[in-house]
């Protein structure tokens, strides 16, 4: 697959953030339909075009899951964006946020992943596309939780990669530094927003990237980390005890 033009895409977390830039980036992109899902349909932004279908889907919910995979048969590109970020240190952090952040943006995306495998091999050539990030490399204590998942999950990803060839699905890990969205409210940092990366991201899915950087914060972080990944290590390290 080398175009998203008429392609059908289901789009997780699609009301804010990445996933509403990744609906609407999909759209100018040419797709014939995408399932915008998110928890609260009303917080749903109304995108404009008949080619949204709008899905209720709230994915620490096997059911819905199921359900989801039932219904949109006739997914082509699964983009897991839904997740969640809850801050804490690992040795002082609740367990309940370790917990939480390990539900949501792990075993929940691999219960869609798995739910969703069947489907995209029906339906190929076809993608899976998982929005990761940048501390899958390396973790920043002060978002332990989240870390530990993310890294969990880019794990399964790659294992997905390897599972899912023979049956012509290319999947996509995507690892974007920090992006101006929700989850980043009240950070300093001067970070691009989620409509200037998400056509960056679907560039590169059409370009079979498998392992995607977007933004340039999070470029040069994998940088460090593929030069020598104690230099990543360092800078979350440098980050975490002075605030820089």
């Amino acid at each position: 697959m080398k175009s998203l033009q008429d392609k059908t895409i289901f789009i997780t977390g699609a009301n804010r953030g990445i996933g509403k830039s990744l609906v609407a980036a999909s759209l100018k992109k040419g797709a014939k339909k995408i399932y915008a899902a998110s928890r609260n349909l009303d917080k749903l932004p109304d995108f404009g075009d008949p080619r949204v279908v709008p899905v209720a889907l709230d994915i620490t919910r096997g059911d819905q899951v199921e359900h989801c995979a039932n219904l949109a048969g006739d997914t082509e590109v699964l983009i897991n964006n839904a997740g969640i970020l809850e801050p804490g240190d690992i040795l002082q952090g609740d367990t309940t946020m370790l917990r939480d952040n390990m539900e949501t943006n792990y075993f929940s995306t691999l219960r869609m992943m798995q739910a969703f495998a069947p489907v995209l091999s029906r339906n190929a050539p076809a993608k899976l596309v998982n929005i990761v990030s940048i501390v899958a490399y390396s973790p920043l204590p002060s978002i332990a939780g989240y870390s530990a998942a993310k890294a969990a999950l880019y794990s399964a990803t790659l294992s997905s990669r390897i599972e899912l060839a023979p049956h012509r699905v290319m999947v996509h890990a995507v690892n974007p530094g920090a992006i101006d969205t929700d989850m980043n409210a009240g950070s300093n940092w001067e970070m691009p927003s989620p409509d200037r990366i998400a056509p960056s991201i679907l560039d590169a899915v059409e370009q079979g990237i498998l392992d995607i950087v977007p933004d340039e914060m999070g470029q040069g972080m994998y940088a460090q980390w593929c030069e020598n990944p104690e230099k990543l290590a360092k800078t979350f390290h440098d980050m975490y005890h002075t605030g820089k």
